[in-house]
Formats: C-alpha cells, sequence, structure tokens
C-alpha cells in the first residue's frame, strides 16, 4: 500500500520570536548562551537548505498576534518563543486556537526549572508541542518535530 505525505520538499517555516529575544547572546548567558539569532538562523537556514526558513522578532504582543494571523495559508508550520508572553497572553494563545497552522512552542531555557511564574504556559495547550531546555538547539528540534507531524 503506498503511503502519502503531507510533507513536501518546500515546507515552509516561521520562527516568531517574542520580547526580549533581540536580545539573545547578550541576556542573561548562563540562562540562554553567547549565541545570537544573526549568528544561529543563518547556520539552521544552511542546514535545512530544502525547507524555507523565515525570522521574525518583535517585543510587541499585538505583532506576534498579527504574524500568526498573517501565517494562516502561508506557512507549514511556526516555531513561537512568546517569552514572557508565554505566561501571560490570552491574546496569543487564542490567536494560536485560531488558524489552523501548526505551532510549536519553543524556550531556550527549561521554564519547569525556572521561576515559579514560568511553570504556566498559556500557549502549550493549543500548540501542538513545546520543546524547552535545549539552548538554541530548541528551534532545531521544533524543525524536526514539524517535519514529523507534517508527514
Amino acid at each position: 500500500m503506498l503511503r502519502h505525505f503531507k510533507y513536501r520538499q518546500t515546507m515552509k517555516i516561521l520562527i516568531l520570536n517574542g520580547a526580549n529575544l533581540n536580545l539573545q547572546g547578550k541576556r542573561d548567558r548562563g540562562v540562554y548562551g553567547c549565541e545570537s539569532f544573526d549568528e544561529f538562523i543563518p547556520r539552521l537556514q544552511q542546514k535545512y537548505a530544502d525547507l524555507t526558513i523565515d525570522y521574525c522578532q518583535t517585543n510587541i504582543e499585538g505583532e506576534i498576534v498579527t504574524a500568526l494571523h498573517q501565517a494562516e495559508g502561508k506557512y507549514d508550520g511556526v516555531l513561537l518563543n512568546a517569552g514572557g508572553y508565554t505566561h501571560t497572553s490570552v491574546v496569543i494563545r487564542d490567536a494560536i486556537a485560531a488558524i489552523d497552522t501548526p505551532v510549536v512552542e519553543i524556550h531556550i531555557s527549561n521554564i519547569a526549572a525556572r521561576e515559579d511564574f514560568r511553570h504556566t504556559t498559556l500557549i502549550g495547550s493549543v500548540a501542538i508541542g513545546s520543546i524547552v531546555g535545549f539552548g538554541l538547539n530548541s528551534y532545531t528540534l521544533g524543525v524536526e518535530a514539524l517535519k514529523l507531524h507534517l508527514q
């Protein structure tokens, strides 16, 4: 029996980062590491040269919501690191729930091993899954998770 897969070679992924992630590599290096997204994203794009990986970062909650809405029909999946909005934003949670595009929740640090307020994720229940605690490799694992999900 032949199996047909939804995955295509031209799979398009949006990496969407929230507040303070523009400071990656500079802020709290003991938790987040020293590599910036300006260094990491090109390496990730090169590793997955058969995919289109776009990157967007904003410190503004409403812009994250708009980017999620605009991902519908344009991207096969979204890797979302909402930063601190993970723990507070009902509107980002509702935006994920309102679209059909699969979203993987990403965190560089292990949020379960940090301050109590970081243990709650409002977006985890509407994401297809969560990857936390593997540094920037969380994004690489997120790409692999989306590829498997879309098969």
